[in-house]
């Protein structure tokens, strides 16, 4: 066995050994399966572009379910916001690199009434992408698709935090 072998099997044996386990793992006797309490999200209503490829990115994630599922006993409250921010320019003075920040502070509460919090936070992605002169076609592409990838780090953020709030609390 090579040197890098063994310093990875130490590793994963001391993360073993203090506790450590992947939120994805099957649960252990007697703890309980997150997957329902996932399934159980719905998703609350987002406006503009954005907020339809968060509402797609998150259902993507939570909805292993399919419509005639269980009825939903969380909503999922999501506020998108991005955040362009020029970064390079060019000699005349014309931005040709702009970084976008995309901050979603969220909610989780039941669906009863009044809503009962169940979790709250903000998820953050940073991403760049470069603006072409003369090629308008090619830079809006360029702006869609970090947009994509911003949605898909926010989405997955959110949803491991999920994960984490339905394990550390099996009763909410």
């Amino acid at each position: 066995m090579t040197r890098r072998g063994l310093l990875l099997a130490g590793l994963a044996g001391s993360l073993a050994g203090c506790g450590f386990r992947p939120l994805n793992a099957p649960p252990e006797p007697g703890e309980a399966d997150i997957g329902p309490q996932l399934a159980a999200v719905r998703i609350g209503r987002l406006s503009n572009r954005t907020g339809q490829l968060m509402h797609q990115a998150l259902e993507r994630r939570l909805a292993a379910r399919d419509r005639s599922g269980p009825a939903a006993r969380y909503e999922l409250i999501v506020s998108p916001v991005p955040a362009y921010e020029a970064q390079g320019y060019r000699r005349d003075g014309a931005p040709s690199r702009f970084r976008m920040v995309m901050t979603a502070p969220w909610t989780l509460q039941t669906v009863g009434v009044p809503p009962r919090p169940i979790a709250a936070g903000t998820s953050r992605a940073i991403d760049s992408y470069n603006f072409i002169d003369n090629e308008f076609f090619a830079s809006l592409l360029s702006s869609e698709a970090a947009e994509r990838r911003l949605v898909e780090q926010v989405a997955e953020d959110i949803v491991m935090r999920l994960a984490i709030a339905f394990r550390e609390n099996p009763a909410a």
